[in-house]
């Protein structure tokens, strides 16, 4: 049989089959690298950390909703919400329990550092996390949603606070139950005013545990299962990274103004640059001030839900101001704008949570003195004014005295600042010469009357043309 040689440009089967052999090998062995480098990658996860330190506010509710969405972008392992707080709105408390139940991550909320405490609205946001500890020397409670101070001795509560203190113990004891806290002593925090240390709360299973610092958080919270969105999710928080998400510059600004004393400084000030405006028209830098610092004052207030029958009492006070300033009453509406601004500003400071909206009663004190002498120099420099004769203008001729140039009988002329004036003399005829008093101006005519006859006729006067 004839045989046929291979032909040169054709490779043998096995050499082919070897070939994809090395590529699949190449494959497996890149697949292994890519999945060890997400591994490395995973070893190190990262957690996004807040600082909720003051009043719970809309810009403080903002800044937390804004870092939670970030971080759930960013795929960070969980949020950690480092808080100090004595409580605040319950609005803005809510906007933030609905944006941890409604996170994509978990979200660890840190009562701490020592000496930190989770009062009122921050003990709903404690119970709301997925996650919840304490540093050793802080506390958790008080969660009473009013001020029942006034009404505990008569031992009765108002239809109105029955409903709110109902509707806040059902909110908190629905948080409990949802992560499987103590609910029973979540209701005694809302309807007693109760309030624990952190040894306390472990041991009543109202937090899950204490951590000395965030490292110690970490390890601790790392493994644990929680629900996130109806789903379970391990927290792989071990040795995690730390980053810090701060405020921006316009949320620090909103939450600095939020300050109730700031808010109450900045009201004063601005309508007291408001009256100087309007007392000296023209200068436009005062009523502008004036001006930006009523609007921030009126927010500020207006997000702690102040007392509006205060704000008009000061309003009004101001209004009494201006008033006399222009009006010759003699003081009587300053007294009486002081006597309204102080009311208004004890009002105004008379909260139904003074944890939230509170003045100090001190610098009250001392803003309506302030007000007080500046209005009242004000007064008294103006009745000094209107006592004066007028400095410019044909009234202030009246009083002035000058020489008759033509015999007054009883018309002539008489010379004057200056000036040839025609002028009357009521009194008779008066010879040139004479010292003559201005009595009143008609048009341009002057009513003198004299004072000395002192130069014979023909005698030279002095200035004459």
């Amino acid at each position: 049989m004839e045989s046929h040689p291979a032909r040169p440009h054709q490779q043998p089967q096995h050499t082919r089959r070897a070939a994809f052999r090395c590529a699949y090998v190449l494959a497996i062995l890149l697949g292994l690298l890519l999945t060890s480098g997400g591994a490395a990658a995973d070893e190190h996860p990262r957690v996004a950390l807040l600082h909720v330190d003051g009043t719970i506010t809309p810009p403080m509710a903002t800044y937390i909703g804004r870092g939670i969405t970030r971080a759930a972008e960013r795929g960070d392992t969980a949020v950690i919400l480092e808080m100090d707080t004595p409580g605040g709105l319950s609005s803005a408390m809510d906007d933030i329990i609905s944006d941890i139940l409604n996170a994509r991550l978990p979200v660890i909320v840190y009562v701490a550092p020592d000496g930190a405490r989770a009062a009122s609205a921050g003990t709903y946001i404690a119970y709301a996390a997925h996650v919840s500890a304490m540093a050793p020397t802080t506390n958790i409670g008080s969660a009473t949603p009013i001020d029942l101070n006034a009404d505990e001795k008569a031992g009765a509560l108002t239809t109105h606070q029955m409903k709110v203190i109902n509707d806040a113990a059902a909110k908190i004891r629905a948080l409990a139950e949802k992560r499987g806290r103590n609910a029973d002593w979540a209701e005694q925090a809302v309807r007693q005013a109760a309030n624990i240390t952190a040894s306390q709360a472990v041991d009543l299973k109202v937090i899950d545990f204490i951590a000395i610092d965030r490292d110690d958080l970490l390890a601790k919270a790392d493994g644990r299962l929680v629900e996130v969105r109806g789903q379970q999710v391990a927290l792989h928080t071990a040795g995690a990274t730390i980053e810090t998400y701060d405020m921006s510059f316009f949320e620090r600004v909103l939450q600095t103004v939020s300050d109730p004393n700031i808010a109450y400084i900045l009201l004063s000030l601005g309508s007291l640059a408001l009256v100087f405006e309007l007392a000296n028209p023209g200068l436009i830098f005062p009523g502008v001030l004036g001006g930006l610092m009523l609007v921030t004052g009126f927010y500020s207030l207006g997000t702690l839900d102040g007392n509006w029958s205060g704000l008009a009492l000061i309003a009004f006070a101001f209004l009494l101001f201006a008033v006399d300033a222009f009006v010759p009453t003699h003081g009587t509406l300053t007294l009486g704008g002081i006597g309204a601004f102080l009311f208004g500003s004890l009002l105004l400071s008379n909260s139904r949570d003074g944890q939230v909206l509170h003045l100090s009663r001190v610098l009250v004190l001392a803003v309506t003195l302030l007000l007080a002498v500046i209005f009242g120099l004000i007064v008294f420099f103006a009745a000094r004014v209107r006592g004066k004769p007028p400095a410019s203008g044909i009234t202030s001729l009246i009083g002035m005295t000058g020489e008759v140039r033509r015999d007054l009988g009883p018309v002539g002329m008489v010379y004057l600042n200056g000036e040839l004036w025609e002028a009357v003399s009521p009194a008779g005829s008066v010879p040139r010469g004479t010292r003559v008093s201005v009595l009143a101006v008609q048009g341009l005519r002057l009513t003198v009357e004299p004072l000395s006859v002192v130069a014979p006729e023909g005698a030279a006067v002095q200035g004459q043309r």
